[in-house]
C-alpha cells in the first residue's frame, strides 16, 4: 500500500504542478488561456485524490469526511471551470479562478488538520 500511495502522490502532484505552471507562465502575458496541460490536471487531481482517499480506507484508516469533501468540491470546480473554457480565446475571470481555487486547494490540503 505505502508504494501505491507514493506513486498517486507523486501523479497527483504532477497534476497540480500542470495546473499551476501555465497559470503562474501566463501571469505577465497579455492574453490568457485555460491550456490542455491545466485541463488534465485538473482531471488528474480528482482521480488520484480519489484514489488516495481509497488509499486510506484500504490501510484502515478514517480520513476526515469534511476536509475530503471540501477538497474535491474544490477540484470538481476546477475542472469544471478548466473544461467549460478550455475553448475559449479569452477566458477571462474563468483563467483566474481556476488559479485561485488551486491555490485554494494547496492551502486547504496544507493547512486543515
Amino acid at each position: 500500500m505505502t508504494v501505491l500511495r507514493i506513486v498517486l502522490l507523486i501523479v497527483h502532484f504532477v497534476g497540480l504542478a500542470a495546473i499551476l505552471g501555465p497559470f503562474l507562465d501566463q501571469l505577465r502575458a497579455r492574453t490568457k488561456r485555460i491550456t490542455t496541460a491545466m485541463v488534465w490536471g485538473a482531471r488528474a487531481q480528482i482521480v488520484t485524490g480519489l484514489a488516495l482517499v481509497g488509499v486510506v480506507y484500504a490501510s484502515d484508516h478514517e480520513p476526515d469526511h469534511v476536509k475530503i469533501a471540501f477538497k474535491l468540491v474544490i477540484a470538481l470546480a476546477v475542472a469544471g471551470v478548466a473544461e467549460a473554457t478550455r475553448k475559449r480565446a479569452e477566458p477571462g475571470a474563468a483563467y483566474w479562478i481556476v488559479g485561485a481555487l488551486t491555490l485554494l486547494n494547496i492551502v486547504v490540503a496544507v493547512a486543515w488538520r
